[in-house]
Order: structure tokens, then C-alpha cells, then sequence
């Protein structure tokens, strides 16, 4: 078995750059603060072309579902990564570098997201889904609505999510996040990859992942929605 597993990663390096996928990156979830109104996440890769890892960081301000000042950072390791790596360590890096940051926004890390759904079937996912919260019994009902334009390097797209909550005594309350006016370059789809309630709060967080046009193919990369129910 360890000499066919060997002998896989031998011909995966031996491969020709062409046929390399885009880069796809990993989602983290950093927490909230204690009432919930400030969400802090991550990703982090390789650049499928250079090898080099890479990381960003952001900070949100919940209910203005935007970014806090100074919540957007990233960084980009000036070298390779070293073979078996996945390119955390520049995650890492770029989380000590900014602690200060965090606290000043009050993010605890024990604070994650209680998750409400996660998508596990990468190829049926559709664009409508529907989720319980089993510690209340709200039913929760969420519909992507993407708008793509252009092609080739003209490219650009946009979306928004209509969140309808239906309470354990029937009642109903209608949410719109996103921002549609907002066309974002060489983005060619979104999925709703997983949903987040805040602790001891009804703070929401929507994970999207977008799939973006590259020379190396598709990259994968995330954003979240965020409202205050």
C-alpha cells in the first residue's frame, strides 16, 4: 500500500503545469466577540502556480454586514512551501501578526459558529436550501440569486440571498442579504457552502464560496453574509 501511495505523488509531481486545477482554499472560522456583533474568519492556500501559501483575515461588522476598519488583511509567503505542507503556516503567521486586532474588536476564538448546515455533496448542490435550528426549532429556508455577465476575461458577477425564518409557533420573518450591485471580476458561481449561528445569539453567518477564473483553471475562494436576526 505505501509503495502505490508512493508511486501516486510520483506521477502527481511529475504532472505538466497545464494540468494543474486553480488554487482552492480552506475556510476558517475564527469566532465571534461575546454579543455576537463581530465575526472573524480566514482562508488560506497555495498559489497553484508559484507554490507559495497565502492567507487572508477578516473581521465583520454583523449587523452593517461590512467589514470593520482595518478588517482586511492578507499576506503572501515570499518562498515555497515545503513539500507536505498546505500552506497554514502562512495562516499562522498572519494571526500573530494581528492578535492586537482581534482584540480590539473583542473576538474570542471559543466563540465558533454553531453550524446549521453544511453543504456535503459538492455536485448537487442547488441554490435553494432549507436548515433547522434544534435548539430553538426555527425552520430556515434560503434561496442564492447569482447574476452573471460577460465572458472570458470580462467576466463579472453578483448575488444575494433571501433568508426566510419560520419560528416554532408559525411565525415568519423574511431577510435579504448580499449586495447585488456589486459585480465582482472573473467570478463565475456561488454556493452556499455552510451556515453559522452565533452562541447565546442570533447573530448569522452565511459561508459562500466562489469559484474564480484563473490561468491555472478554477479557484476556490470564500466570503460570508452576515445579519442580525
Amino acid at each position: 500500500m505505501r509503495l502505490k501511495i508512493a508511486f501516486y505523488v510520483v506521477i502527481i509531481a511529475l504532472m505538466p503545469a497545464g494540468v494543474w486545477a486553480g488554487d482552492i482554499a480552506s475556510y476558517v472560522d475564527l469566532g465571534f466577540s461575546p454579543d455576537g456583533r463581530i465575526y472573524m474568519f480566514a482562508q488560506y492556500g497555495v498559489q497553484s502556480k508559484t507554490l507559495r501559501p497565502w492567507a487572508d483575515l477578516f473581521i465583520v461588522d454583523v449587523p452593517r454586514n461590512n467589514f470593520v476598519p482595518g478588517g482586511r488583511i492578507s499576506y503572501t509567503h515570499d518562498s515555497p512551501v515545503i513539500a507536505g505542507q498546505d500552506g497554514a503556516g502562512a495562516l499562522f503567521r498572519l494571526i500573530s501578526r494581528n492578535t492586537a486586532l482581534a482584540e480590539q474588536y473583542g473576538v474570542t476564538y471559543l466563540f465558533q459558529g454553531q453550524v446549521l448546515y453544511i453543504a456535503l455533496d459538492e455536485h448537487k448542490r442547488g441554490e435553494t436550501i432549507e436548515f433547522r435550528d434544534f435548539e430553538t426549532g426555527a425552520l430556515y429556508r434560503a434561496t442564492l440569486f447569482p447574476t452573471v455577465e460577460g465572458s472570458g476575461a470580462q467576466l463579472k458577477s453578483s448575488f444575494y440571498i433571501n433568508l426566510e425564518r419560520t419560528g416554532l409557533n408559525g411565525s415568519k420573518r423574511t431577510y435579504t442579504v448580499g449586495t447585488p450591485q456589486l459585480k465582482r471580476p472573473l467570478i463565475s458561481s456561488y454556493h452556499i457552502k455552510k451556515v453559522m449561528i452565533a452562541p447565546h445569539d442570533g447573530s448569522v453567518i452565511i459561508v459562500i464560496e466562489m469559484r474564480k477564473q484563473s490561468d491555472n483553471g478554477v479557484d476556490i475562494r470564500y466570503m460570508v453574509e452576515a445579519l442580525r436576526l
